[in-house]
């Protein structure tokens, strides 16, 4: 299979291409639409993804006055269960309007007092991660996301996704999805099952009810509070839920993983298995399709957009602000052009930059201010419309007399800018500077782009203290696995001048720095 480099298929089609990249010490999957990084996820041993475990905890506190409990999960922090939680509209996000409006008209809210006691036991299925000072945000509303649909169990109703718009699709599908589901379970048939026959519900929902019965029985062995079920991994996720005729190819630079994906491949969606081509060049993968560098430039506080326009993004554990500016770009015709061009071309960098870095919960964009209520219809559709291919959970208002949007964005997860970097020590936490464990990749990013465009053998690794420890510690150290692996001489040495997100390399046979010289 032949590995593309890629290019632009033109302005109707964009090419969307996802980019697998996996170390020892760290995941990346990138989302690219034509060759831009729209979307990127990262996972490390340390902190693996926890959305969709589900876990059996013990209620260690009851609060009427929030209708509300905390449990105990065997985790670091407390669980955070809302009695909306435990009596879940789940279909809200899949049922046509009239529809859910009457649901809720019949649903009765019990009080948390009357559903839950101290030191109860029960089931839960995380719903967002840990964020700061707060834990994990749970569920008791269990469910299995499968390829084509989602098993409810202990529901009865068949809700659509909203994406499927058609309606006589949508009652085809609940047709056939009626006619399978065993009794007990509910089911939300997702985007992907447009078009899908009996058969693909057919595998599906097996492969669902084998994995509930494995829960079961793990969930009574098991004694709280304790982990029962690990949702799939990071990488089998995207390809369950990205994975679509529409994507162009998955590259993965892992043959293991290559092989593990294929075989899945092969019982849910044998036609789209030869877009996943394994990467065998020596060049890094991330290098080869230009993502380093994209990823380098998302944790810069101001985005540059074209002709010297900008965007400064600030972001807080209450909100994210992102500002608008003209900068030097001055235009060429009247004042209130360049406006609209500068706040088009920013609105579509700025969803960009959302998706992008995963930014969540409340978010204030300020536009440089229009006068033609027409000008801010323009760049309030293209903005909204910069969301279509976004995965989250979304509401935009139109753009106020104040040149502001506001919108709302599902949050699961902390954003990447708390995976990829850490308080300053030097600042108090007002800025941020990359963690030891991001520059470490970095730094073993550096050598293997060194390995291929230099015949180089020895160097010199200066890195604080900090940075060192990570590198050496252990008999089988970073270091040393390194220089097993690129067969080259690597000594690391402690410099107590150099910041924690700073390394240098020296070259032994040159005697000099060779620090900028293998960069991204």
């Amino acid at each position: 299979m032949v590995l593309n480099k890629l290019e632009n298929w033109g302005e109707d089609k964009v090419q969307k291409d996802i980019i697998i990249n996996l170390s020892e010490y760290e995941t990346r999957i990138a989302i690219l639409e034509d060759s831009k990084l729209m979307e990127l996820w990262v996972e490390r041993p340390e902190r693996e993804r926890m959305v969709g475990d589900i876990y059996k905890g013990i209620v260690k506190a009851v609060l009427p006055g929030m209708q509300a409990a905390f449990l105990d999960l065997g985790l670091e922090k407390s669980a955070f269960l809302h009695v909306s939680d435990i009596t879940d509209l789940y279909e809200a996000d899949f049922l046509e309007e009239e529809e859910l409006a009457q649901r809720k008209k019949k649903k009765h809210y019990h009080k948390i007092e009357e559903l839950l006691k101290k030191d109860q036991e029960i089931l839960v299925q995380i719903m967002k991660e840990p964020m700061g000072t707060k834990g994990t945000k749970v569920t008791s509303q269990l469910s299995l996301a499968g390829r084509y649909l989602v098993l409810v169990p202990g529901e009865e109703n068949i809700a659509v996704s909203k994406k499927i718009a058609e309606r006589e699709e949508r009652k085809r599908l609940k047709r056939i999805v009626s006619g399978l589901k065993p009794e007990g379970f509910g089911a939300i048939i997702r985007t992907v099952a447009e078009g899908k026959e009996q058969k693909d519900f057919k595998n599906d929902i097996r492969l669902l009810l084998r994995l509930w019965k494995k829960i079961r029985k793990e969930a009574e062995k098991r004694k709280a509070p304790s982990l029962v079920h690990k949702d799939m991994g990071m990488v089998a996720s995207v390809i369950r839920d990205q994975l679509t005729p529409e994507v162009n190819q998955v590259v993965i630079d892992s043959k293991r993983e290559f092989k593990k994906i294929r075989s899945y491949l092969r019982v849910i969606a044998p036609s789209l298995r030869n877009k996943v081509m394994l990467y065998n060049k020596d060049i890094p993968i991330i290098d080869f399709y230009n993502v380093e560098n994209q990823i380098e430039k998302m944790l810069d506080r101001k985005v540059w957009i074209k002709k010297g326009a900008y965007i400064v993004i600030d972001q807080t554990e209450a909100m994210v602000t992102i500002d608008v500016n003209t900068g030097r770009f001055v235009g060429r015709s009247d004042q209130q052009s360049t406006i609209l061009r500068t706040n088009m071309e920013a609105a579509r960098e700025t969803a960009r930059q959302i998706r992008l870095r995963d930014i969540g919960g409340l978010i204030i964009v300020d536009f440089i201010d229009m006068y033609s209520a027409e000008d801010r219809r323009k760049v309030f559709e293209e903005f909204k419309n910069s969301f279509k291919n976004d995965r989250s959970k979304h509401s935009i208002l139109p753009i106020s007399d104040f040149g502001l949007i506001e919108m709302t964005r599902e949050r699961i997860r902390p954003s990447l800018l708390y995976t990829f970097s850490q308080p300053c020590p030097t600042c108090d936490g007002i800025g941020r500077v990359l963690s030891k464990e991001t520059l470490a990749a970095k730094i073993e990013r550096w050598f293997r782009r060194a390995k291929v465009r230099s015949v180089e053998k020895s160097y010199k690794l200066l890195v604080s203290s900090e940075v060192y420890r990570i590198l050496t510690e252990g008999k089988e150290s970073r270091i040393k696995k390194l220089n097993k692996m690129l067969r080259l001489e690597i000594t690391a040495e402690k410099d107590e001048s150099l910041p924690v997100d700073e390394f240098k390399v020296f070259s032994i046979d040159e005697e000099a720095e060779v620090t900028e010289r293998y960069k991204a």
